[in-house]
């Protein structure tokens, strides 16, 4: 079975991404490249039943090269981002109620809190396209330009990352970030840190915690 260990990542996270509540039923979808392949979750699939060999295996075109079941719909999106972003290893799609409900109302989640610096800064909302759709992934493509994470407007969000834990880290702390931006907007106007403390923010956090083997800087916890 080609991609063993990412089919076995895939499976564990979509089971998490669910019990996390980024997500509801079989909506949302997860990826992880191993060279120039690329695991992800099949099409309306039960993520708690999910196994590795469930796990759907695509080039870097989006053509089915292992497994027996449909992969997601979103092939585009996971393909269009791998292809634009070498560094790229992990694409994470969540239907999160926090982030979805911003994307119906703003044109980007601003810099609420400093821990934005871990998506790269504010983070853009990029205009509704259908589902499945080319037009999606391009845009999708387009607003991580320079990020980790992107809002897609009535729709959900996606995160990426060096490996499937921090692109999925990414898109918890996404989340809350939308939680809290909702919850301050309910109170007042939230005040809004500037640009040159999420790049003071950026720059402390890639020494932030424990160094690891081919990867010196932990996703930020306090």
């Amino acid at each position: 079975m080609l991609c063993d260990t990412a089919r076995a990542e895939v499976a564990d996270c979509a089971r998490r991404m669910l019990a996390d509540r980024l997500t509801v039923a079989t909506s949302g979808n997860v990826s992880v490249r191993c060279d120039d392949l690329i695991a992800i979750t099949p099409s309306g699939v039960d993520y708690e039943r999910m196994t590795p060999a469930d796990v759907c295996v695509i080039d870097l075109d989006g053509r089915q090269v292992d497994g027996d079941l449909r992969p997601s719909v979103e092939v585009p999106m996971h393909t269009t981002v791998y292809r634009r972003f070498a560094a790229v290893a992990a694409v994470v799609h969540t239907h999160p109620l926090a982030a979805t409900a911003l994307s119906l109302v703003a044109d980007e989640l601003p810099a609420v809190h400093y821990m934005v610096a871990l998506l790269g800064g504010p983070v853009p909302v990029v205009p509704y396209a259908t589902y499945g759709s080319q037009e999606l992934a391009d845009a999708s493509a387009r607003g991580l330009d320079g990020r980790s994470a992107v809002l897609l407007q009535n729709h959900g969000a996606t995160t990426v990352g060096e490996t499937l834990q921090h692109a999925y880290t990414r898109s918890l702390y996404l989340e809350w970030l939308c939680q809290l931006h909702a919850q301050a907007s309910a109170l007042g106007e939230p005040h809004i840190l500037p640009a040159e403390e999420i790049d003071l923010v950026a720059h402390k956090l890639q020494s932030y915690g424990q160094p690891s083997a081919g990867n010196p800087r932990a996703d930020a916890r306090e």
